[in-house]
């Protein structure tokens, strides 16, 4: 098993649990440090290949992806980011990486209402960018 990130690693976020996940944009170069063993990638095409395991979650720019898929795949990344190094990314590493953080954090005991401003709190202040994102996670416990 690889060994978690730094919590003063670039884009890192700290769950109430102390699971640490990195989030990122793919438009941007891959982040100093070392490689995620373990990725989701929230894109509307299939992502680049990469050499540590990675899971493809369906999701246009500006968007949310399926409901039941997601929390399957955000599940299982904050069960491995207990002792693995995981990254969620998007595109810009805001909008739809934000929303999927946001839910982790819900999964993690963040009430749903107060999720969003955790992760802009925590990650980036501009994270979850449209309205049906930020309901996408006010309603993510019903899945």
């Amino acid at each position: 098993m690889a060994e978690n990130w730094s919590s003063t690693d670039s884009g890192i976020i700290r769950f109430p649990s102390g699971a640490l996940v990195r989030g990122r944009g793919l438009r941007h170069a891959l982040l100093p440090g070392p490689a995620p063993s373990f990725a989701v990638y929230l894109l509307g095409k299939p992502p680049p290949a990469t050499t540590w395991d990675a899971r493809w979650l369906r999701c246009p720019d500006f968007w949310v992806p399926d409901r039941q898929q997601a929390r399957s795949l955000f599940e299982e990344a904050l069960t491995r980011a207990a002792d693995e190094r995981v990254e969620i990314a998007c595109g810009g590493g805001r909008g739809r990486t934000g929303t999927a953080l946001a839910c982790m954090a819900v999964l993690d005991g963040v009430p749903a209402d107060q999720a969003v401003a955790f992760v802009r709190r925590h990650y980036h202040r501009r994270a979850v960018e449209t309205p049906w994102q930020r309901r996408f996670v006010l309603r993510f416990p019903g899945a």
